[in-house]
């Protein structure tokens, strides 16, 4: 149950979405949801950021709520209480992987580099986060990974856009990207829930390679 390779299926982009004010929670996850993109990882970086889980969990059921930037073992029994249903960190220490793996629920821990791939590997985790992937050497350090390391599944996070998502998902260790181009701030402020959705459309499109 713990490890998340099926959940890197769900959508070639993993919407990475920190929320302000959890009046736009719903409709946010809605948009994406109306786009094609019905998996959301919403972000711990507010400090409200649990009452907008709480409400996209009891309102936009259809959608596949994980909740990113998990630091602590605290934060990862919140969210589940919240109704999280998958969680990522950015990267991960023992004691925050060993408590994340006895919740019953999928983990992506963050790793960024080889040493932290094999670590997270040894705990029986074939799906990992790869954080931050621009400037721990993008798509270039990611194929130069799957060569000795093949049955581990990547989805890179940071500083990817929809331009340069393509050259991560042509590679066959990757199975998705997370990018925060979808929900972009100014929309989300303005209520611009169509802008949203099409952003959505066009990350739905990208195709990954078999």
């Amino acid at each position: 149950m713990a490890d998340a390779t099926h959940i890197l299926r769900t959508s070639p982009v993993i919407p990475v979405v920190t929320i302000d004010d959890p009046r736009h929670a719903v409709p946010v996850a809605r948009a994406l949801a109306d786009g094609g993109v019905r998996i959301i990882e919403l972000t711990l970086r507010t400090e409200s950021a649990l009452e907008s889980l709480k409400l996209i969990a009891e309102e936009v059921p259809d959608i596949l709520l994980g909740a990113g930037t998990v630091l602590t073992p605290g934060q990862a029994d919140a969210v589940v209480s919240a109704g999280a249903q998958f969680l990522v960190s950015p990267g991960v220490t023992p004691a925050l992987l060993g408590h994340m793996l006895t919740l019953d629920v999928p983990v992506l821990p963050g790793v960024a580099t080889v040493g932290e791939v094999m670590a997270v590997l040894e705990r029986g985790l074939h799906a990992m986060k790869f954080f931050p992937a621009g400037p721990a050497g993008g798509p270039k350090y990611l194929a130069a990974i799957g060569a000795p390391i093949p049955q581990v599944q990547f989805c890179p996070t940071g500083g990817i856009s929809l331009a340069s998502a393509p050259d991560y998902l042509k590679l066959p260790n990757v199975s998705c990207v997370g990018g925060s181009w979808l929900t972009p701030s100014d929309a989300i402020e303005n209520g611009d829930w169509q802008r949203i959705t099409e952003l959505a459309q066009q990350a739905a499109a990208l195709a990954v390679s078999p």
